[in-house]
């Protein structure tokens, strides 16, 4: 078992018991958002690559990473599949493009609020993946508790990244997209997603069926 202490204390607040019963009432739609968040995650890894060239300890994590990311989006795809669950598009929530909207538009700025979003992201998911796991099946929460380590680690690379690339310390950027983390896991949404916050509904989806 992940010890998740840090991540607790990274994160502003934990996830509301009532996204748990929408994640429940919502499994398959639950699962292709999560399929569609792990290659979100390696297309983020993969552009970083792409954009920061001259910086070999980010291209050596962020390649890893997104390995890793895609490992997991062929292992979501492989479950769905003996579930009969197809995978189709969605509407993004409004998570991480909620955080990205506070990020900086030049670097060296852009570059560490990005990597700090990308902490959040992670640390959110591991958060997330411990909170619904004792509570599904036995092979879909020994899945989920098998992500824990990785998107564990993935969240401390993130970190120190933004740390390192930095000329000034972090803790101020850092406070301030916990806020509006915070803001964006406790406030209602529409519609149910991964990293959604609360839906006022436990209907499914239509994209879900």
């Amino acid at each position: 078992m992940v010890d998740l202490t840090e991540i607790k204390a990274f994160l502003a607040c934990e996830t509301p018991a009532k996204w748990v019963e929408n994640a429940l009432a919502n499994q398959p739609l639950m699962l292709i958002d999560h399929a569609h968040c792990e290659k979100k995650a390696a297309s983020t890894a993969l552009n970083l690559m792409y954009r920061y060239v001259d910086k070999p300890d980010l291209l050596n994590k962020m390649s890893r990473l997104a390995r890793e990311e895609l490992r997991h989006f062929e292992q979501v795809l492989a479950i769905m599949q003996k579930r009969g669950i197809a995978y189709d598009h969605l509407s993004p929530a409004r998570y991480a493009g909620g955080l990205r909207a506070h990020c900086r538009t030049s670097d060296p700025g852009k570059l560490i609020d990005t990597l700090i979003v990308g902490a959040f992201i992670e640390a959110r998911s591991c958060e997330r993946f411990a909170c619904v796991a004792p509570f599904l099946d036995h092979e879909l929460q020994q899945f989920y508790m098998s992500l824990l380590k990785s998107e564990s680690r993935h969240f401390k690379d993130y970190l120190k990244l933004a740390s390192k690339y930095s000329d000034e310390p972090i803790n101020e950027r850092v406070a301030f997209f916990a806020e509006a983390e915070a803001r964006l896991i406790l406030d209602s949404d529409d519609e149910f997603r991964f990293h959604s916050g609360p839906v006022k509904t436990d209907a499914i989806q239509p994209e879900a069926v």
